[in-house]
This record gives structure tokens, C-alpha cells and sequence, in this order.
């Protein structure tokens, strides 16, 4: 099994948290996101998207974070408490793998990492959006008043989420007392699962590291994204 991917990219991070917790062996291939690996036409063969990470489990190939973290347990863990069988269980860790990736991760995303590597700004309203999100997983943390994110227990649920949150920690952004539930939501992964959260504080360390010192990406043509200007020195 071969993992391709970033070494700070919350999907990437994400995933790479379930195969250490899944004990499921992978060889790291590592995608250089400066130098638009992930854009070559040989990338883009298995996966049109041209997004990271990808899976290539003996040659069946399978992209988008969340399609990858189901996969996994379904196959190799299929009574794995990290998803659970139970109907409304589940429900509620696919609801929080839909609420990452469809709510909170894109307002962490447009307010953190686009500035960062691309020509965009922090904005009022990037910051309301990130705070609408942010207000909504506290909500959903305060009703069901669980440890994780979808119950008791951890799920693959929380891995996309503490691998988007922690983003925030990278550019100094507190939760403070606005977000009580997240930030003991958030303190209580990074404590009672050590080996998993050093996978993401390896990225986080190094998105601090580009908030000081962004990457200079002028080489690559991306056919979304602004490419940002260096600072003039």
C-alpha cells in the first residue's frame, strides 16, 4: 500500500492518523506540492482531480480523504470501533466527515492556508465564515457532551477535523474561551492519543513555519490558485 501525499496537508495528516491507528503498514510517497507534483500528467492518471492524498492499494487508486478513511476501516477493520457499525453511529461520523469537509475545513482553509501559499488575504468576512463554522462545531459538541467528535469514542471523524483545527493553532489563532468545547475537544485528542497527534503537530510545525516564512511557489502554474508575488526584500 503506498500513500501519496503532503507532509503538512490536513487530508494528508488526516489519513495518515487512521493507518497508525488502523496498524495498517504503507509506504509514505511524499508529493513535493512546491514543485506541482501533484499537477504532472503521470499525478493526474490516478487521480484526475490532481488532489493529495491519494491511495494506491495494490493498484486500485482512490482519492478524496474521507472516501479513503471509510475504505480503510471497511476493508481491513470492519469491526473497528473507529467506525462503528451501529446505522445511527455512523451516521453521526459520516455527518461529521461531511461537516469537515464541506464547512469547517474550507473556511480554515481560505483563512489560513490560501494566504499562506497563494494570493489571497485574511478578510472580515473570511474570518466571520471561519467563525460561523467554528460556532456551529461547538454546538454540535455541546449536545451530544462526548469526549469526540461523533460520541464516546474516538472515530475517524476526529481525524480530519483535529488535523483542520490544528491549522489554526499554526498562525497563533486561539479558540480561547469563545470555543470552550473545541479547545477540550481539541486538548483531550492531543493527550490521550500522543502518537497520533505527533503526526499532525509535524504539520502544524511546519504551516508555522510557512506563516513566517512563506514558500516562494513562483515557478508553478496552477490553474486555480493566484500564485502569490515574493516580499520585496
Amino acid at each position: 500500500m503506498k500513500l501519496y501525499a503532503v507532509s503538512d496537508g490536513p487530508p494528508s495528516l488526516a489519513v495518515r492518523m487512521a493507518l497508525e491507528a488502523l496498524n495498517i503498514p504503507y509506504e509514505h510517497v511524499s508529493v513535493d506540492y512546491g514543485k506541482a507534483e501533484h499537477l504532472t500528467a503521470e499525478y493526474e492518471k490516478m487521480n484526475p482531480q490532481k488532489e493529495i492524498p491519494v491511495l494506491d492499494d495494490d493498484g486500485f487508486f482512490l482519492s478524496e480523504s474521507n472516501a479513503i478513511l471509510q475504505y480503510l476501516c471497511e476493508k481491513y477493520a470492519p469491526t473497528s470501533d473507529l467506525y462503528p457499525n451501529d446505522p445511527k453511529d455512523r451516521a453521526l461520523v459520516n455527518h461529521r466527515l461531511c461537516f469537515n469537509l464541506a464547512f469547517l475545513y474550507p473556511q480554515i482553509s481560505a483563512y489560513v492556508m490560501a494566504p499562506i501559499f497563494f494570493d489571497y488575504e485574511r478578510t472580515a468576512i473570511g474570518l466571520k465564515k471561519l467563525h460561523l463554522a467554528l460556532a456551529a462545531f461547538e454546538t454540535y459538541l455541546q449536545r451530544t457532551g462526548t469526549r469526540y467528535a461523533a460520541g464516546s469514542g474516538l472515530t475517524i471523524a476526529d481525524f480530519p477535523l483535529v488535523s483542520s483545527v490544528m491549522c489554526l493553532e499554526a498562525i497563533g489563532f486561539g479558540l480561547g474561551e469563545r470555543y470552550p468545547k473545541v479547545q477540550a475537544w481539541y486538548d483531550g485528542f492531543k493527550q490521550a492519543h500522543p502518537s497520533l497527534w505527533a503526526i499532525a503537530a509535524k504539520g502544524m510545525e511546519e504551516i508555522a513555519e510557512f506563516e513566517k516564512n512563506p514558500p516562494d511557489l513562483t515557478g508553478m502554474v496552477h490553474p486555480i490558485h493566484p500564485i502569490r508575488k515574493p516580499a520585496a526584500k
